[in-house]
């Protein structure tokens, strides 16, 4: 398959009606066959981007395109890497993501330039229904993650829905990121709270 088909495939799938309404934020059934078999083809890719040679980059980054559904020209992806659909990932130029970066990407997660991830962080935009019985037949919700310019996230920490992280922020190693972090601020904990403000002079 060259490059211009494996697009189209990734486009396909990120403009079905499922997955337009799987961005919407309402809450629906996620036991769906068309979802099912886009999370297949993801989990497929990742598998082979992570059974793949740190020294074959070319290979790797060959890969990591046919994931992800836009990323810029200059990026650092560790293995292992995992994502559930990729085509709802964009990420900006000179991206560092550490080993074992997880994204479960049901809603967008929009990352901006400069950014660096550090190992074993979650990225979660799912919300699944706190009913046992709802939730065991599928309803699920999901709400964007938006990550800007020019921030790090340390090492173990998770971003949960809905949350956006401002400009030059940093978060501290195992943190649970619950609410938007201001820009130019330090949080850390769980739930992360704010520590200071970053002192650009």
């Amino acid at each position: 398959m060259n490059p211009e088909s494996k697009c189209a495939a990734t486009m396909t799938y990120k403009n079905l009606p499922v997955f337009n309404y799987l961005r919407s934020g309402d809450w629906m059934n996620g036991f769906q066959e068309t979802i099912g078999d886009a999370l297949r083809r993801c989990e497929d890719l990742c598998f082979r981007l992570n059974a793949t040679l740190p020294s074959l980059r070319d290979e790797r980054e060959a890969i990591i395109r046919e994931i992800i559904g836009k990323i810029g020209s200059k990026f650092v992806v560790h293995s292992p890497f995992l994502c559930d659909l990729g085509f709802n990932i964009e990420i900006g130029e000179n991206f560092t993501g550490n080993f074992n970066l997880t994204i479960l990407d049901e809603a967008p997660v929009i990352i901006g330039d400069n950014v660096f991830i550090g190992p074993n962080v979650t990225l979660c935009t799912v919300i699944h229904a706190f009913d046992a019985e709802k939730r065991n037949s599928g309803i699920m919700r999901s709400e964007p993650i938006t990550i800007r310019d020019n921030v790090w996230i340390a090492a173990n920490a998770v971003v949960l829905p809905g949350v956006t992280i401002g400009e030059g922020a940093v978060i501290g190693a195992g943190s649970v990121v619950t609410k938007d972090v201001e820009p130019l601020t330090i949080v850390a904990g769980n739930p992360a709270k704010p520590i200071r403000k970053i002192n650009q002079s």
